[in-house]
């Protein structure tokens, strides 16, 4: 069949007017990938900058964690000093006891089993109350507090 030249007008026409609506269809697509680009790069930053803060957050967590947890084992250690304080005490006391020791005698070998630091705590004292339990302990407490008299009642 043959085209009359209304009819070839016609389709040129619409095909003209379907390029046009697909060139503008594009134009909307090319638009909205733009926008949807745009909206993924913000939501990326937005995301790296939550990780961030996040990131920030937990090491301070850690960081106070790790101070509480270092307090606790101070507290530990000084509960556990002050036992073997006590133990070391009554040890002392016992053998003391069981020897028949006297208050001088007890100073003497507090005094002859004194290392180091200790030891040196025996300087301050006038020589004349080196036989003075009460004397010897008040310096080492007044030294070392009692946590730290464990080391000084070992015989």
């Amino acid at each position: 069949m043959v085209k009359t030249r209304s009819q070839s007008t016609m389709a040129d026409s619409d095909n003209a007017e379907l390029l046009a609506l697909l060139a503008e269809m594009k134009k909307s697509m090319e638009a909205g990938q733009e926008e949807m680009r745009i909206r993924q790069e913000e939501m990326k930053k937005g995301m790296e900058k939550g990780q961030d803060e996040m990131r920030v957050h937990v090491e301070t967590q850690v960081e106070e964690i790790k101070e509480h947890v270092n307090t606790c084992i101070g507290k530990i250690e000084e509960d556990v000093q002050s036992v073997k304080r006590e133990i070391n005490e009554t040890q002392f006391d016992v053998v003391s006891s069981l020897n028949g020791w006297t208050g001088r005698v007890k100073a003497s070998q507090l005094v002859a089993s004194l290392r180091g630091s200790a030891a040196e705590v025996l300087q301050g004292i006038p020589a004349g109350n080196l036989m003075d339990l009460t004397t010897i302990e008040r310096a080492l407490e007044s030294r070392f507090g009692d946590s730290h008299l464990t080391q000084f009642y070992r015989t």
